[in-house]
């Protein structure tokens, strides 16, 4: 690692130890300040409910360094807000808007966008402002809710199907939902959608036609069975090639971090275990069939969670691998974002983590190492080490610090894929209400 490697790493673990005596303080300070902005977003009164007003600013800082290349080191200095308005529910209708906008006040970065500083490494936070929801419910129907217009939609893991809420500017759909909870089987939700548009977190839209599919079973305490079908179909030219269908079946415990399956008050266990296909698919002009394996392992012990996991994902050559275009791809193989498309000859991504949590799970930290190769394992891609730092004060307001730093691999122009030496930083903070 090159001494600027070294400096920022430095200025990251000074960072993480600032945090902790912030940790240690109390809450008193803000409960007074937060209940006084709840009640004002609330509008209500002894006799008529008037709505709420929802919000979310966050701040982030974030350093891209690559080794090789003529990309210069990126810094961006963002802020974020979301800024929406929910009605009270009215005959079983219920409506939401929501402003979203991005400001970068320091744009030595790549945005993604057509010049927007390709000298630059890539951090995709463009300056943009859109409206980002606007959606209606109706829960009139029996067991079925019923919501369309342009929302926000979330799938299991969002693995497939996801809002990207690691970037500044998140996707929202233009389209329709129905999740049905039946009475017959209480356990079963079901979730059937349509999407007709992708507003991306770039703010850009992709058109497309894209039926969704998802059945979720609750097995108590000890998992959930789901399956699935999801048609993504691009109708414009340009992304004719992101067109793909997927059939899968997926078992996990448990859906959120710090859960697992109590074997009794101080050890349990978590699991996933999911297979799935794709193949081409409506515009999708390229022929293929590729698989995906997804398994996990792990175990709590006195509340710190250790997990070790593998995903495939097969790729057969150009345009005919398995991919994600509307995934929350962040949370997935690595924090570093170099596979968020997949390698042609596919990828296999081996992986532990661990997760620490103190002052019952208000301060959690996390660290992860990943092996990379093509899907046979013949090629190496590289490894890479995340570490992560949250601490929240109360259901409002957090802050973090993160580090990924990832190490090309020895062969990996032999696997068909080229990469770089790759350090980034972010330090955030957040409020959300």
């Amino acid at each position: 690692m090159s001494t600027s490697n070294k400096n920022n790493l430095a200025a990251l673990l000074i960072v993480n130890l600032s945090i902790l005596p912030i940790s240690l303080s109390s809450n008193t300070a803000v409960a007074g300040l937060t209940q006084n902005i709840e009640e004002a977003l609330n509008f209500h009164n002894k006799k008529n409910d008037y709505g709420v007003i929802k919000f979310d600013i966050m701040y982030r800082y974030e350093n891209v360094n690559q080794d090789a290349g003529t990309q210069q080191t990126a810094n961006a200095n963002t802020a974020s807000l979301r800024l929406g308005y929910l009605t009270p529910l009215y005959h079983n209708f219920q409506a939401y808007a929501e402003y979203e906008g991005n400001l970068a006040m320091q744009d030595d970065y790549n945005n993604g966008l057509p010049n927007g500083n390709a000298n630059y490494s890539k951090i995709p936070d463009p300056t943009r402002n859109e409206l980002n929801q606007f959606w209606f419910t109706y829960t009139g129907l029996t067991d079925n809710t019923l919501k369309f217009g342009r929302q926000h939609i979330k799938l299991d893991d969002e693995r497939y199907i996801g809002n990207a809420p690691w970037r500044q500017m998140r996707i929202s759909y233009d389209g329709v939902m129905i999740t049905n909870k039946n009475k017959i089987l209480p356990n079963l939700t079901t979730n059937f959608g349509y999407i007709a548009n992708a507003q991306m977190a770039n703010s850009l839209t992709d058109n497309m036609e894209s039926p969704l599919l998802n059945f979720n079973y609750k097995m108590g305490n000890y998992g959930n069975v789901v399956t699935y079908g999801y048609w993504l179909d691009y109708t414009e030219q340009a992304n004719y090639e992101k067109s793909n269908q997927n059939y899968g079946v997926r078992v996990a415990c448990c859906t959120k971090p710090l859960d697992s399956i109590k074997l009794n008050d101080n050890f349990g266990l978590v699991y996933t275990a999911e297979y799935s296909h794709q193949s081409n698919y409506g515009h999708g002009l390229t022929a293929y069939d590729v698989d995906r394996y997804n398994v996990m392992g792990g175990f709590s012990a006195y509340n710190l969670i250790f997990e070790g996991a593998m995903e495939q994902l097969g790729g057969t050559g150009t345009n005919k691998t398995f991919d994600f275009p509307l995934s929350s791809l962040h949370a997935f193989q690595g924090w570093a974002d170099l596979f968020l498309q997949t390698p042609s000859n596919g990828i296999r991504d081996i992986f532990g983590s661990v997760l620490v949590p103190f002052q019952q799970g208000d301060l959690v930290f996390s660290g992860i190492y990943h092996t990379y190769s093509d899907d046979t394992g013949r090629f190496n891609y590289g490894d890479e080490w995340d570490m992560q730092v949250v601490k929240k004060f109360g259901k409002h307001y957090s802050l973090l610090t993160k580090y990924a730093y990832y190490g090309k691999g020895d062969n990996n122009l032999l696997g068909g894929f080229q990469s770089t030496d790759t350090q980034k930083i972010w330090v955030q903070g957040n409020i959300n209400f």
